[in-house]
């Protein structure tokens, strides 16, 4: 059997995996967006189902005011004597910030409230079960001694399992293999055949990022770089290459023996631009003289020898008709109240109106779901009467700051595209309140607005909007786009209320 990268698209940075049997759990990095920590199953390492999310409560995840790219940084997970553990950092949290711990008997929930572990510092924590008994708490922090702009290093620390608390005296392991080398990052630590092997990636998460691997006797040093680092990388291969940004990854080995590396990388597409953000991808490694050795990542390969599982393709059409969420919608930060309701209008999902917009660092009325494909077409039903500055509808999503809109106003339907902070209307229809159908359709960086006033019958409107908008080469930052519903009275109270039917979200061949 044969697979595809990435084995999951658009928006999955930062892959952390574990085994607990003949299955396989992976989490990825979610930032300003809630919940926070998607997890999903495999027992393939191919296919991939999601079964929910670790930080699901508001209690877990204050992600009120949180920066574009701020929030949740480089999840592990791992499991030992019958728990699961998920370790991260929560990146310049107004109420709560700094590394923690969760943990849960079922990864499909529910998790514990954190264990915020105050005596830490940096980000990309990550744990180890050493086979007598022991934990481990590793991760990066700016460099005591800094040498540079960059210049980050390995801590390590012991980590009391009752009390979930740091005990113990403090290691600084490593600050990366290249000379010079910036960002030595996302630490883990696997003990192979005796040695303790420490792999982390350094470079910058951009086309320069890298993997690189150290070794030592004892988990507390000291650690050996490899002479043939980086053990994998992709900047070698230049900014044209169909997958690049390759690294932040984490080994698993089956149950025969072989070892697979989920990774993070990225695929430019319109000039050197990323709108699916990084996506988790999967390689082989093998081992050479106690190395371990990285195959390039490639759009496809031979699959693990696993048998393969095929789960049930999710519909493409959330009609709305659940009592809560499908998990793949998600807010922006932590909603405080229940602005959204699948019950008060059966069938339908209703949002409420609010002041807030996607303009500001709040928690405006917004459901949406990532962007998982270069070509895709969405399309949805929405009922909608504006009053004074309000808008609703469908909106492409980077940031605050940059982000597109299709949205019915009281001056009719509406394409707004926002750069720089600065909102630009591209066009205007004069289309009559009530039902509507929109649509955007997406080939590559054209995005085609779309419209209609009776069912099936759809128009374009205007020309394609620029989607570069959408990519971190303009926008900055480390998010994919997101795609969904949008209601706001934009800085007006409103007691307003949009109806969806449904949504629709399909890939679209490439020619």
């Amino acid at each position: 059997m044969r697979f595809t990268n990435p084995i999951l698209p658009g928006f999955h940075p930062d892959p952390s995996i574990c085994r607990v049997g003949e299955d396989y759990y992976l989490v990825t990095s979610s930032f300003e967006w809630f919940p926070g920590v998607p997890i999903f199953h495999s027992k393939d390492l191919v296919h991939w189902r999601q079964i929910g999310h670790v930080l699901d409560r508001a209690s877990q995840l204050p992600l009120d005011g949180v920066r574009p790219s701020g929030g949740i940084y480089a999840p592990t997970l791992r499991h030992h004597n019958g728990l699961f553990y998920m370790i991260t950092t929560l990146i310049d949290g107004l109420m709560e910030s700094g590394n923690f711990i969760v943990t849960a008997t079922d990864p499909a929930g529910p998790w514990s409230e954190p264990y915020w572990l105050p005596e830490t510092e940096g980000f990309d924590p990550s744990l180890f079960f050493d086979d007598d008994g022991r934990a481990w708490v590793h991760g990066t922090r700016p460099a005591r001694q800094q040498q540079y702009e960059g210049h980050t290093e390995i801590w390590l620390r012991e980590l009391d399992l009752d009390g979930v608390k740091l005990v113990g005296e403090e290691h600084v392991l490593w600050d990366g293999a290249v000379k010079g080398a910036v960002w030595a990052e996302g630490p883990h630590i696997y003990k192979v055949d005796g040695r303790y092997h420490l792999l982390v990636s350094e470079g910058g998460t951009a086309h320069d990022h890298a993997i690189s691997v150290a070794r030592a006797d004892h988990v507390t040093g000291p650690y050996t770089g490899s002479s043939r680092n980086p053990i994998l990388t992709h900047r070698n291969l230049g900014r044209d290459h169909p997958i690049v940004g390759t690294g932040h990854g984490d080994l698993v080995q089956t149950p025969a023996g072989d070892w697979w590396m989920v990774l993070l990388a990225m695929r430019p597409y319109g000039g050197y631009h990323y709108n699916l953000g990084r996506e988790t991808f999967l390689t082989r490694v093998h081992w050479e003289d106690g190395w371990p050795v990285a195959e390039p990542v490639r759009p496809e390969g031979e699959a693990p020898d696993l048998p393969a599982c095929r789960w049930p393709a999710p519909p493409a059409c959330d009609n709305f008709d659940t009592l809560r969420l499908l998990p793949q919608w998600n807010h922006l930060r932590t909603p405080r109240e229940p602005y959204w309701t699948l019950t008060e209008r059966p069938g339908f999902l209703r949002l409420r109106g609010r002041p807030e917009s996607i303009t500001e660092r709040a928690n405006p009325t917004l459901i949406a779901r990532r962007q998982e494909h270069v070509h895709f077409a969405v399309h949805t039903a929405m009922e909608f009467v504006p009053e004074g500055r309000e808008r609703a509808g469908l909106a492409l999503v980077q940031n605050d700051d940059f982000h597109i809109l299709l949205v019915m106003t009281a001056s009719g339907l509406t394409v707004i595209r926002r750069e720089n902070g600065v909102d630009h209307t591209l066009v205007q229809a004069d289309v009559a309140p009530g039902r509507l159908w929109l649509g955007v359709e997406a080939h590559g960086q054209e995005y085609q607005m779309l419209y209609g006033i009776r069912p099936g019958e759809w128009r374009k409107l205007g020309e394609p909007v620029d989607g570069r908008v959408l990519s971190t080469t303009m926008a900055g930052g480390f998010i994919g786009a997101y795609i969904g519903v949008y209601l706001s009275g934009e800085g007006d109270p409103t007691g307003n209320v949009a109806d969806f039917d449904w949504f629709e979200y399909l890939p679209l061949p490439e020619h």
